[in-house]
This record gives C-alpha cells, structure tokens and sequence, in this order.
C-alpha cells in the first residue's frame, strides 16, 4: 500500500508539471491562431514553427496534425508554395479523418506548384470526400484556379492566309515549319475499290517558316474583331517529301477528319478513299491508292508512324462486313526515303485504328480506335513500347472516354494530352479537350478549352507547347470548311502570379531581413497584405492577375521605398521576381564653421575651442555633461566635465579635423564636426556653443498649420517636418510625440477625430522618410487647448482660429 502511494503521488507531480508545459503549449498555439486570423502570416508561422520544433513539450497527434495544417495554410498566404505543399502533405497524411476543405487547399496549392497530375489527384479525393457524385466526369482543376476561383483564359485566335476553299486541317509542327492536310470533299462512305470517282484526295503540304504565316483575320479574346498588322511575308507551301533534305521531328500529331461534314465519325476514323496525286506525295515508298493521314515522328525525326487504310502488298483488305478500315503503320527513314513500312501488331481488319501521337521520349503511343470493349464510338488508348515492340493497347478509361467518340489525341513535352470528343457538353460539335495524365497512361481529368479556341462547330486538332502559349488547330466555323487556326494565349493560365521579392542595402548589396512590405493593389477587390522578409531578404507573395501594385518597403534606420509591379499582358506563367534596394539615411551631423573669437595680444600661446552648454527649451547653463573632443589627425580623445555654468575649453592642433560631442542622461548627444584651422603664426579662437535636448522639450519649429476641416499637409507645414525629420536623424535615439490640435469650431468629438487624423498624417510623412514608426507616438487633442481666446461663441479672424490647428513635437525619450 505504501508503495502504491508513492507511485501515486509521483504520478501527481510528474501530472502537475506536463499540465504547466501543455498549458504554454495551448497559449502559444491560441496566439498562433490569433495570428493567422489578423493575417499577420510571418509572425503566425513563426508560432507555428515554435510549436513544431518544441522537442521539451512535443505536440499531441491531433495538435500537430492541426498545427501542419495552419503552417501549410499561412504559407499558401505568404506565396511559399512548396512549403505549403510540404505541411499539407504531412497534416493530411497523419491525419485519419480527411478533412475536404484542406485537401482542396492541397490540390490547390499543388496546381498552383504546377503538378497538375497531383492536384487533380486530390481533387478527387476531396470530391468523394464531400460525397459528391456527379452525372458527368468530374472536371479538374482548372489550370488557371488557385484559389477557388478562377478567370477564363483569354485567348486570340487568327485566321491564316494557307487556308483555301477546300479542306485544310490537322496542323502539325515540323523543324520551324508546319505540316498540314489539304484535301477536297469526297463522298460519305469509305471507298473500298481506291478508284472513287468523284471521291476526295488527300495530301501534305508544308510550311518553311511557320513565322512567315500572314494573318488574313483576326478574332480578340473577348470576341471582337481585331486589327491585322500589315506584313511584307510570303506564304511559301509545297508537298512534304519532294525534297530529300526535310526530316519530320518529333511530336507531330495526325488528325484526319471527313470531308462531306467537316468531321464524320460514323464510319471508322471519317477517312475516306481517295484518287493519287503524283503531283502532291510525301513519299512514293509511303503514299498508296488510299489515303495516308498526318503522321507523328520519333524525336531524331528517324521513324515515322501513320494512319492508312487496310491496304498491304498492293491490296485492300476488308472486314467481314465488307468495310475497307483504317490502321496505324509505321517506318524507318534510311537516306532520305522511308523504308520497312509494316503494320502495328494491334491492328485488325474488323476495326480502325487511327490518329497516332507520340509521347516525347517515344515509349508511348496514343490513338484512336473503335476496337470492341470501349465505351462508345471511337476511344483512346495508349500502348507501351517494351524492347522496341508494342505492347497490348489499354484503353484509358472512363475518365476520358464517353460513349461518344474521343478523337484527334495530341500529346505535348511534358505528357499533357488534348484530344477532340462529341461526347462531352461543350459548345457544341466537336470541341477540344484537356487531361492531365498520370505516369502517361493513367487519366487524372478532364476539363475543356475556353472560346474562342471552342466554337458551336467542330474544333479539332490542337497542337501546342508544354504550358500552352500558342500552337494552331482546325475547325469548320467559317463557311463550314476546314480551316487552320493560329492561337495565341493573352493571359496567364492562373488566377494569380508568384512574385518573389528580395529586399538589399543599396550600399553593401547584403540582404534585408525584418523589411515590412505593404503590398497595395490598384484596383478595390484585394485587401492590402503586408509582408516581412525573411533572414535572406525574401518575401514571397501569389499577386491577383490583370492588375497593378505598389510595394511600400520600410525597415528602422532606412529610407522608404515605394516600386510598382503589373501583373497586366503577362502569359508566360513563370515566377517572377523584383528586388528592392533600400539606403540608410545620410547622418546628420552639424559642423562648426571657425569663428575667430577677438582675444587680448600675448593671452593665448596656442589655438582653442570653447563654448557653453545650454539647453534646448531654457538656454540655461548644463552642469555634469562630459564634453569629448576627438582629433581626427592622430585619433586622440581628451574630455571636459562642465560645472555650474556650462564651459568647456580645450586646446586644438591648426590643420586637423576634430569631432566634438556632448553628452549627459536624459540628454540628447549633440554631435559637431570641427573644421580645422589654418596653419599659422597668431594662435586662433573658437567660440562653439552647444544646445542639447531632454525629455519633455518641444523641437524648435515653426507649427504645422492646416487648412479648416482638412487633414493634408499644406507645402509650408512639409517644409517644417523636414526639419523634425533632421534632428530626428542627429539624435538616432530621439522619441517624438506628436501632438495635434484643431480650432474650436465643430462638434468636440469631431475635432478629436480629425486632429488624431493629423497626427497619423505628419506621423506617415516622417516615417516614409526613413524614420521608425516606433520613434513616433501620434495623438490627437483636439480643442483640449487653444492658445489664444477663440473658443466657442467668439468672432475671431481665420489667422487666430489657424493658430489653433496646428502640431507641436514634444521629446518624449532621448540618450
């Protein structure tokens, strides 16, 4: 029993003493919160990292699954994403219930880090996490969101001067030029017999110099009509092939649609039979009886993959139903001339296979089919090149594939695929899609293009870089023909735009820590955010899109800095960064300008210094202060401890500099520089009397005087504060409160009011000269004390109600 005791009472006082941690624990953690809720974001991450870090009193699992978050979310604030991606990732993954508004952050933030295929990952977390199932696949996160709210990209798109009035479709990049399809319109039916009769033909041709496109229309992001520059460019097309020297590059996506419609899927992949043209072939080793679609290229521009019809050795094959297909072949070029043409092993005479893009390290290979077990019309499959063989086709799911028919697939350099569906609401036909991938072949989801890239009719065959600054498609909205487009990208694809900001010294080139930074935007919607640099400089911060800001630097012992940064025609998505250089203010010292002093023939036997030191406000003799005399030759220090009456005297060498400082506590350190004396014969005297500063003394300037019932300064009221703002920079140490007044005309308590608005004006305008807030206490007294008898009820002229709005500075610390 006694030993139970024991234990028993050790287990109070070890209790005793975890409950004092835990409850500076909770304190610091309330604070933290606090902090975030004020959206003060460096202090709260501050905290945060406190509570984090603390290995004396470690956080509970729940506490810290909290804490992870609330770091993750002021970092998402201050423009940090990858370390609002890190603590995201740890709260969420050591937390077992989910909680979906956080995993939504997280996916947001990590679109807004651009790993898209991760982002959307999560927004499907975060959707079955809210239990929503949607009648239609989910879309993804918009490329351009970042906050849950996201701005349609703007786009303007060009009508190109190649177009003719036949069919012109299916662009695809080659070295700086651009390959496409031209062909006229043929019958509705695949021909099975390659004679046709009236049946259309297609054929390459190709662009040298994809730059030296003319532009013959212009359509603007908001739909208008824009205006065509004037160019001396000539188009400069022939067919691909006619010459030995042109290579294909990688990544050239094929799209073949019909011709009767624009784009017919009914049967097969919409091609169709057609007539030779010996005139127009891209290879005579290549080109058959039937018809051979846009191919896409290896990267070293060596191998070649293509859609044909079943057509082999010189025959047509057919399917049991009669039905001559389509299927995907491929080559080698040796020389020049494309050799070894053979069919993929996935082909079938039972089904079309069509529309090959290729990834960018050649290991995937994207198409389109109606092979039995898809969800619809035509689907997209992605098959896997394993010891130069291609594997066994996978569709690629219910994410992207409808029962309708998905089509054109275009790949780019970073594995992002477009392709064209009728299966998806849209704006009507076909219409152009985006799905970010996973490993390549696993389908995150789906979103579509905004107009004007999307139209009411078909749109098709999009190619474009890796962050889709511009490329080219097809679509039939004018006239109903086939035509290529040209899009350029006005806006960026994100709501907001990470800026880093470093703030320097503009004399060492050292970085600025503790810089508070006010960023303001010109337009109303977002808030003024304030910032502070960390120890290298740095702050980070995700600026609202399409508009203008200024960043209001300050920091103790420096000038403000104001710059501006427009977020306005920027479409290139990276990160951008300023930097901001910031100057101490010049220090200032009073020099002391030699003043011979009349002194009797024979008294001195060497030159001096000498003077009184009074007071600021009483001119009254100081006893006690030690006045130091440095000379700036040798670097010698002598010093004088004045008595009752405030003299000083010391000797001096003609032809050196010295410096002279008094000092005494509760007094400022008046500090002069003495100019040297000329070398010669006659000793010489200088008289330099010394004023000093206490605490309770009002600064010797002219009032601050303001117009009745306005708050801003008048320019004779700038002149005085420059005045405040060069003693206050003479004397480092100096507190100041600043005191405003008003006349007695007006309400008592509207007075208060303006004459505080005053004080905080005068108070701006010293510290954006570089002097610390923390150096200024402004307050407001309103008509608590006019200085003359114009109170309520008495006719006084302007000039004596004047006297009365007016700011004093009173010395409230000083050393």
């Amino acid at each position: 029993m006694y030993r139970t005791r024991i234990s028993w009472l050790a287990g109070v006082w070890l209790w005793v003493g975890s409950f004092s941690a835990l409850a500076q624990t909770d304190s610091l953690l309330r604070q933290a919160d606090r902090l975030l809720n004020y959206k003060a974001y460096g202090r709260a991450i501050d905290a945060y990292t406190q509570l984090l870090s603390n290995q004396e009193t470690p956080l509970a699992a729940e506490q810290k699954v909290r804490v992870q978050g609330q770091l993750a979310r002021a970092y998402r604030q201050v423009g940090d994403g990858e370390k609002a991606e890190r603590y995201f990732r740890e709260s969420l993954s050591n937390n077992p219930d989910e909680d979906p508004q956080q995993t939504l952050q997280y996916a947001q933030t990590l679109a807004g880090n651009g790993k898209f295929q991760e982002a959307q990952q999560q927004y499907e977390r975060y959707l079955k996490l809210k239990t929503v199932t949607p009648d239609r696949v989910p879309a993804p996160i918009p490329l351009n969101d970042r906050d849950g709210k996201s701005e349609s990209t703007r786009y303007r798109i060009e009508y190109l001067s190649l177009n003719s009035k036949d069919e012109d479709f299916s662009p695809a990049f080659y070295q700086n030029g651009l390959v496409y399809v031209h062909g006229t319109k043929g019958g509705s039916t695949i021909e099975t017999t390659g004679k046709g009769g009236g049946a259309g033909y297609l054929d390459l041709l190709y662009v040298l110099n994809r730059k030296d496109l003319d532009v013959t229309s212009i359509i603007n992001a908001d739909g208008s009509a824009g205006t065509v520059p004037k160019s001396t460019n000539t188009r400069t097309s022939r067919s691909v092939g006619k010459d030995y020297y042109t290579r294909p590059t990688a990544n050239d996506s094929p799209t073949v649609p019909n011709f009767s419609v624009g784009v017919n899927v009914a049967e097969g992949l919409g091609y169709e039979a057609r007539l030779v043209n010996p005139a127009q072939k891209f290879d005579n080793s290549l080109n058959t009886r039937y018809h051979e679609g846009p191919a896409t290229f290896s990267r070293d521009g060596s191998r070649i993959y293509f859609t044909r019809n079943n057509y082999n050795d010189g025959k047509a094959g057919k399917s049991s139903e009669g039905i001559n297909k389509l299927k995907l072949y491929t080559a080698r070029q040796q020389n020049g001339a494309w050799t070894n043409i053979e069919e993929l092993p996935f082909n079938s005479d039972e089904y079309s296979v069509g529309h090959p893009t290729l990834s960018r390290d050649g290991q995937l290979l994207y198409f389109a089919s109606d092979m039995p077990g898809g969800f619809g019309g035509t689907d997209l499959y992605v098959t896997q090149n394993q010891n130069d063989r291609w594997g066994k086709p996978v569709n690629l799911g219910s994410t992207i594939n409808t029962k309708g028919n998905e089509l054109f697939p275009f790949v780019d350099d970073v594995g992002n695929l477009y392709f064209s569906t009728d299966g998806r609401r849209g704006q009507g036909g076909l219409d152009i899609f985006y799905a970010s991938l996973l490993n390549g072949t696993t389908v995150q989801g789906v979103s579509t293009l905004e107009a004007p890239i999307n139209s009411p009719k078909d749109d098709f065959g999009l190619i474009t870089d890796a962050r889709r600054q511009g490329g080219y498609f097809s679509s039939n909205r004018r006239e109903g023909n086939d035509d290529i487009y040209r899009f350029v990208r006005e806006s960026s694809l994100f709501d907001c735009r990470d800026l880093t900001i470093r703030l320097y010294d503009t004399d060492t080139d050292q970085p600025l820590d503790s810089v508070i930074v006010v960023v303001k935007a010109a337009s109303e919607a977002p808030p003024d955010q304030t910032l502070t640099t960390d120890k290298d400089g740095f702050a980070r911060i995700c600026l609202q899109a399409n508009n203008e800001f200024t960043f209001q630097s300050s920091r103790d012992g420096y000038i403000n800095t104001t710059v501006g940064f427009t977020t306005r025609n920027l479409t290139d998505d990276q990160p951008s960064r300023i930097e901001i250089g910031m100057f101490k203010p010049t220090v200032i010292m009073d020099t002391i300008e030699v003043v011979n002093t009349p002194v009797p023939a024979g008294s001195l036997t060497r030159s001096r210094i000498r003077g009184t030191v009074v007071s600021e406000r009483e001119r009254r003799p100081i006893e006690g202060v030690t006045v130091r005399l440095r000379n700036e030759c040798d670097h010698t220090q002598r010093e004088y401890v004045t008595g009752p009456d405030g003299y000083y005297a010391f000797d001096i060498v003609e032809g050196c500099d010295y410096m002279l400082a008094a000092s005494k506590p509760a007094f400022g350190t008046n500090t002069n520089r003495i100019k040297r004396l000329p070398k010669k014969d006659t000793p010489k005297e200088v008289a330099a009397d010394l004023w000093m500063l206490s605490v309770g003394d009002v600064l010797l300037v002219d009032n601050i005087y303001y117009d009745f019932g306005g708050i801003n300064l008048r320019a004779d009221g700038a002149r005085e504060l420059d005045k405040v703002v060069t003693t206050m920079r003479k004397y480092p140490s100096l507190v100041i409160e600043i005191r405003s007044y008003t006349d007695s005309r007006g309400g008592a308590a509207r007075n208060l009011a303006l004459s505080q608005e005053r004080a905080e004006t005068v108070a701006r305008y010293i510290t954006g000269k570089g002097i610390s807030r923390k150096r200024i206490r402004a307050i407001g007294l309103g008509e608590t004390q006019l200085i003359n008898n114009c109170t309520d009820g008495v006719i006084c002229a302007e000039a004596e109600h004047q006297r009365n709005r007016r700011t004093e500075f009173r010395v409230l610390e000083i050393k």
